[in-house]
C-alpha cells in the first residue's frame, strides 16, 4: 500500500501537462537517489549553493547559476536582486523598494497570474503596450530613472501585442535596463537553456519540476554572474526577503542531477515518439462516432511538442464536460485539460507508454 492509500489520496494518470497541482512530474530514478544522498549529511548551504551553481552554469553554457525554490521564487529573487545590486541596507529595508529603481516594465499582452511575484518584491509593474499592439517608441518612452528590470514571460500569450525579445534587449541595454526571462514551462528546446542568456538577458528561469523532472519544489536560474552574485545574500540560508522560499540541500543536488540527465537525452527521439502516440489516438478515435481527434501543435504552454485535439461533435456518447468528469472519476483517475466548449487535450509527454494504452482504452469505453 503507497503512501498515497494510506491517506486515501487518488492516484491521477496525468495526460494534461506538467502542471504544478498536479505534482509537477515524476522524478526519475537517478534524480531520487541523489536527492537521498544529499539527505545524509550535514553541510554548508551557501557553499553547496555555489558549487552546484557553478556545475550547473557550466553544463547550460552560462556564467553563473543558481538553484531556487521554483521559477516563481526565482522572479522574486532576480526582480529584488536588480533592486537592490548586492547592497546590504537596501536587502534589509525588502519590501520596502522606496527611492530605489523600484518598477518593472512588462507587456500588457504578456500580465498573467503568476506576475504577483514582481510585486513581492515591492516593485510596481508598469506596462507597455496596449495589450494588442506595441512598437519601439512605446519601450523607450516607458523606461525612467525609477525603471529597474524589464521581465518578459516566454509562452503562449508571446509573439502577439509585444516587441521581438532580441530587440526589447538591445532597447533596454541601451538604457542599463536588465531583463528578466520567465521561462518556467519553456522546456523543450533544451537549447532554452542558454538561448535567452546568450541573446543578452540577463537571467532566464525555469522550474526544475516541469520537463527537467527534478524536485518539484526546485527553480533553475541561469544568467549573468552579477545578478546571480546579488541573489545570493537575498534567498536562504541568508535572512533576506527570499528566506521563507528556502530551498534544501536535496533540491540543490537533485536539481543537478536532473539537469544532468535532461542534457543526456535524446530529445529528437522524445519528439518522434510523442508524434507517433498522438497519430495513434487520431486514427484510433476518429473511428468513434461523433468523434474528431486531430494533431495539435505546438502545446498549451508553447513547446515544440504536439498533442491530440479530441472533439465531441453531434452524436458523440458524452460532452466535454462528461468526459472529463468520467475520466477524473475512474480508478486510476485521468486528468486531460479543455479545448474549447466541445473538447479535450491529450498530452503524450507526461505519460509512459503502458499509461498511454491506458487511457487509451478509457476513452474507448466512454465513448
Amino acid at each position: 500500500m503507497s503512501i498515497y492509500d494510506e491517506l486515501g489520496v487518488k492516484q491521477v494518470i496525468n495526460a494534461h501537462a506538467t502542471l504544478t497541482r498536479l505534482g509537477g512530474s515524476i522524478m526519475p530514478p537517478e534524480v531520487i537517489a541523489a536527492m537521498q544522498d544529499a539527505a545524509g549529511w550535514f553541510i554548508d548551504l551557501d557553499d553547496l549553493q555555489m558549487r552546484v551553481g557553478a556545475k550547473l552554469a557550466e553544463l547550460t553554457r552560462n556564467e553563473a547559476a543558481y538553484v531556487a525554490t521554483g521559477a516563481a521564487a526565482g522572479i522574486v529573487l532576480a526582480v529584488a536582486a536588480c533592486v537592490t545590486r548586492g547592497e546590504r541596507e537596501r536587502i534589509a529595508r525588502l519590501p520596502d523598494t522606496t527611492g530605489m529603481k523600484n518598477e518593472a516594465l512588462v507587456f500588457k499582452a504578456h500580465r498573467n497570474r503568476y506576475d504577483h511575484a514582481i510585486r513581492n518584491a515591492g516593485v510596481k509593474i508598469i506596462e507597455v503596450g496596449d495589450g494588442a499592439t506595441c512598437a519601439p517608441a512605446d519601450l523607450e518612452t516607458a523606461i525612467t530613472d525609477r525603471t529597474g528590470m524589464f521581465v518578459w514571460f516566454q509562452g503562449a500569450m508571446t509573439g502577439r501585442g509585444d516587441l521581438p525579445l532580441a530587440q526589447v534587449i538591445e532597447l533596454c541595454a541601451a538604457r542599463g535596463v536588465p531583463v528578466i526571462v520567465d521561462a518556467a514551462a519553456q522546456l523543450p528546446p533544451v537549447e532554452n537553456l542558454w538561448r535567452f542568456t546568450q541573446m543578452g538577458a540577463a537571467c532566464a528561469i525555469f522550474s526544475g519540476g516541469k520537463d527537467l523532472r527534478g524536485p518539484q519544489a526546485s527553480g533553475l536560474i541561469v544568467g549573468q554572474q552579477w545578478l546571480i552574485e546579488a541573489m545570493r545574500p537575498i534567498g536562504n540560508p541568508n535572512a533576506g526577503i527570499g528566506r521563507p522560499m528556502k530551498v534544501g540541500k536535496e533540491e540543490m543536488v537533485g536539481l543537478l542531477a536532473a539537469v544532468r540527465r535532461y542534457l543526456s537525452l535524446d530529445h529528437e527521439a522524445r519528439c518522434q515518439r510523442d508524434e507517433r502516440v498522438v497519430a495513434g489516438w487520431c486514427q484510433t478515435l476518429n473511428r468513434l462516432a461523433g468523434v474528431r481527434a486531430q494533431r495539435s501543435f505546438p502545446n498549451e504552454a508553447g513547446q515544440p511538442l504536439p498533442r491530440c485535439e479530441v472533439i465531441l461533435e453531434d452524436g458523440a456518447r458524452l460532452t466535454r464536460d462528461g468526459l472529463m468528469q468520467a475520466l477524473m472519476a475512474g480508478t486510476p483517475a485521468i486528468s486531460v485539460a479543455a479545448a474549447g466548449e466541445r473538447g479535450i487535450f491529450l498530452n503524450p509527454m507526461t505519460l509512459s507508454d503502458t499509461e498511454v494504452d491506458l487511457v487509451t482504452a478509457r476513452l474507448l469505453q466512454l465513448l
